[in-house]
């Protein structure tokens, strides 16, 4: 049973009472225990926590002024079954769950329209689903070059895919963009892993998938490489990274700080039975 553990911490200046909404814990899952937690926020700033997108995680409203300093702990067990992808297959698509199809259609980050003449002629004559987001994977991981810096909050997948360069945010966009143009499922996680480098807040992609035995649910699939799926914390999940900001501030606020460490856990606890992940 493999498990790691967090430590998070971030700060950020409020210069006038300001409401703002945080998502950085990771979900309880199916596949992906929380043993122990803690979580630090200044004293009355929280106002309450709500279920977050697909009921992935939840998010914290507070209200504060002046600095703002969180902390976050927590020993993160998993029991992640890991398919070989190229034997999955896809959802014959009118069967699809409701929640599973808008995650077929474009979003602000992520405008799959526009690439549906490229994924028809790259991706789409590929048999099998599992194959074919196999080969978008090789694809963005081979013409996508990991270069902090490249781009900023505003950078879409389509300015990733001219530009040639991005971080892990756009990784995640790009794929999860030529994968809804190639007729698959798929969504935007934020998430902690191991052998992220440099160390951060990290980014991944889901997609929905069946197995042999008709079993479906999303998988991970990190582009970058860094993030083994078998150590991979989800924090949440979204259409893109608009619906999973781990701060989203609705006042003038200057972001200061922020140290993630993620280190693979040498003791883990009581082992537990492992399922698909399916959410």
């Amino acid at each position: 049973m493999m498990a790691i553990d967090l430590t998070v911490t971030f700060a950020f200046q409020l210069d006038e009472a300001a409401d703002a909404l945080l998502q950085f814990e990771a979900a309880p899952l199916a596949d992906q225990r929380i043993v122990s937690s803690s979580t630090s926020l200044p004293d009355g700033a929280l106002i309450s926590r709500v279920a977050a997108q697909d009921g992935v995680g939840e998010r914290i409203w507070i209200n504060a002024q002046g600095r703002v300093e969180v902390r976050y702990e927590a020993l993160v067990e998993f029991g992640r079954a890991l398919d070989t992808m190229d034997s999955l297959r896809g959802a014959t698509l009118p069967d699809l769950p409701d929640y599973v199809v808008p995650y077929l259609m474009g979003s602000q980050y992520c405008p799959a329209a526009q690439f549906a003449d490229f994924a028809g002629e790259c991706f789409l004559p590929i048999e099998g689903a599992g194959a074919r987001v196999l080969a978008i994977r090789d694809w963005v991981a081979d013409n996508i070059a990991y270069t902090p810096g490249a781009s900023g909050p505003e950078t879409s997948a389509t300015d990733t895919f001219h530009a040639g360069a991005g971080v892990c945010r756009d990784f995640a966009h790009l794929f999860v963009t030529l994968a809804r143009a190639s007729a698959i499922p798929a969504r935007y996680a934020a998430c902690y892993a191991p052998g992220v480098a440099p160390q951060d807040f990290h980014a991944v992609a889901q997609v929905f998938l069946a197995d042999e035995n008709g079993n479906a649910g999303w998988r991970i699939i990190d582009a970058t490489g860094m993030a083994d799926p078998g150590q991979t914390a989800i924090i949440g999940v979204g259409r893109d990274a608009g619906d999973v900001s781990f701060l989203t501030s609705f006042g003038p606020m200057q972001f200061l700080e922020s140290k993630v460490e993620v280190a693979v856990h040498s003791q883990p606890s009581e082992p537990q039975a492992s399922k698909a992940a399916v959410v």
